[in-house]
């Protein structure tokens, strides 16, 4: 029969009479029920039981102060008993407690808004990068070194256009060229202008023909600007034909618009830029942006000195050339031109990399976003922080410009050509193997290209060519040849050399090197040679 007690699995009830700690048994004994002593045992009356009023027992004042006394000299903390000291405790250390929680609050407070901002800037980064590098945006934790020459130089090829704005005519011409050349290890750059009206010969048919000026190049590649393959196929193409021109292996390319200028400067608060006139002008003057203002301002009219710039006159700078009269201090158009741009970006640059700017959240984000929108490139996600690190390292005095016009050493010249004002080579169109020259002298990491010794070579064989020849040996080897000619009448060792600078060190001793058995004189030539001329050799026979 079912039991209707109450039970717990693995116990079994007790049974009704049982002892706490009785054993279980099935038969219940017989138990003789005994009383509970229920009296009150006291130190001085036995036997009174709980509740009972004690006779001549009333609490005294001694029993209170020796309670009291008990209380104070007792070393464990005694609870408050009444609700009065509960609240006067909980009042001595609420100021304590409400600071610690006012810390605490604040310190939060500052670690959320720290991790908001930055998920907010790294959202904005990735946001951009995804526009501008090539490659995964989680790649942008790495720091992969740059590409390099043969020098050990990172050259990237920077193009501007005026797509974006309107009403430019020519918008997609590469009206600004420029090549910046990085050593990550000596922590230097050089930076040189290619000259937009350079007259260069295509390779392909473009819209002005065969050939024409080199600012139509980027244009001619392809006709797709909606397409990010398309952008990348200009710019790797370009590269490779500016670098074939001038003799640099170009790793990156670079395509800005005329917003990047203006927005980048702005974002940095503005640079400051030291305009000078050219040919003797007191500054420079530009009327052909006025235009914009119903000519009732000068968005380009400086004294010479040092000019505070916002990002729109610092875009109005960067594009002219004073084709447009009244003018004055740019007397050598593009070729000024091309020196306010670069002032312009070393300027940026200096701008950007100082601590106030980087410290500077609305001015970061200003960068990024005019970055993200209006700059394509083909440098990887993977080196953005390299690249950012050699602009924080490389100092403003270590970066040099590079001119090809420059008075009597220009290795450009402009002047007509079918019918059009081009620039050329001073070596005649076409021939580009001077500015191939001047440009390695500059960028060469060789010592002797470094010391840019000039050597005069002269043929004393009687063979027609055979001092091009060997001018083109030397150069090859990093020599500079700055003229070729024939050896007067006489009779000649094998290769002579006169050494004119003895300060050339380095590039005596790899002609040595060159030409082991040449008789090395110090003597006087046996021609008139300009006044910087460093050697002359005189080549009778090859010894290579």
């Amino acid at each position: 029969m079912k039991s209707n007690r109450p039970s717990i699995d693995g116990f079994v009830p007790r049974r009704n009479g049982s002892q706490l700690g009785d054993l279980h048994r099935t038969k219940r004994p017989a138990v003789k029920a005994e009383s509970i002593d229920r009296s009150l045992h006291t130190g001085n009356r036995v036997g009174q039981s709980v509740g009972e009023v004690r006779a001549n027992q009333a609490i005294g004042r001694s029993d209170i102060d020796e309670s009291l006394r008990e209380i104070d000299s007792s070393g464990s903390p005694v609870k408050p008993t009444s609700r009065r000291q509960r609240r006067r405790l909980a009042k001595q250390s609420q100021p304590r407690s409400k600071l610690r929680r006012i810390v605490k609050s604040f310190f939060i407070t500052l670690l959320i808004i720290g991790v908001v901002t930055a998920g907010w800037l790294a959202y904005k980064t990735f946001l951009a990068g995804g526009n501008i590098f090539k490659g995964s945006l989680f790649d942008i934790l790495q720091s992969q070194t740059l590409k390099q020459d043969s020098n050990g130089r990172s050259n990237f090829l920077i193009l501007g256009t005026s797509e974006d704005d309107p009403g430019h005519g020519g918008a997609f011409l590469t009206d600004s060229m420029m090549v910046l050349s990085i050593d990550q290890n000596k922590k230097n750059a050089y930076m040189f202008s290619v000259p937009r009206d350079l007259y260069v010969k295509y390779g392909m048919a473009c819209n002005s023909g065969y050939a024409g000026k080199i600012n139509e190049y980027f244009n001619c590649v392809n006709d797709n600007y909606n397409s990010s393959d398309a952008e990348q196929q200009r710019l790797t193409k370009t590269q490779a034909f500016v670098g074939g021109i001038f003799g640099v292996d170009i790793q990156y390319g670079i395509h800005v618009n005329n917003t990047v200028i203006k927005d980048a400067v702005d974002a940095v608060g503005g640079v400051d830029i030291n305009i000078q006139g050219s040919n003797g002008d007191p500054g420079v003057y530009d009327t052909n942006f006025d235009w914009r203002c119903n000519y009732k301002c000068n968005l380009v009219k400086y004294t010479n000195g040092v000019h505070h710039l916002d990002g729109l006159h610092a875009l109005f700078l960067a594009m002219a050339r004073g084709d447009v009269a009244p003018t004055y201090g740019l007397g050598n158009s593009n070729f000024d031109r091309e020196k306010n741009q670069q002032k312009i970006i070393v300027a940026l640059k200096e701008k950007a990399t100082t601590t106030g700017t980087l410290t500077n959240l609305s001015k970061v984000t200003g960068l990024i976003d005019a970055l993200g929108q209006n700059l394509r490139t083909n440098i990887q996600t993977r080196e953005i922080q390299t690249l950012m690190k050699l602009g924080a390292e490389i100092k403003t005095d270590s970066i040099k410009s590079i001119s090809l016009f420059d008075g009597d050493k220009s290795v450009v010249t402009s002047g007509p050509y079918n019918g059009a004002s081009v620039v050329m080579p001073s070596a005649g169109i076409f021939d580009y193997s001077e500015i191939r020259a001047f440009i390695k002298e500059n960028l060469s990491s060789n010592p002797v290209t470094r010391e840019k010794a000039h050597i005069v070579v002269l043929n004393g064989s009687g063979v027609e060519g055979a001092g091009q020849a060997q001018a083109d040996k030397l150069r090859a080897e990093g020599f500079v040849v700055s003229a070729i000619d024939n050896a007067p009448q006489g009779t000649y060792d094998s290769v002579e050399i006169y050494q004119i600078d003895a300060s050339k060190t380095a590039t005596i001793a790899k002609l040595k090197e060159f030409y082991p058995k040449a008789v090395v004189k110090t003597t006087t030539p046996p021609v008139a040679v300009a006044a910087d001329t460093s050697f002359v050799i005189i080549v009778v026979s090859s010894q290579k």
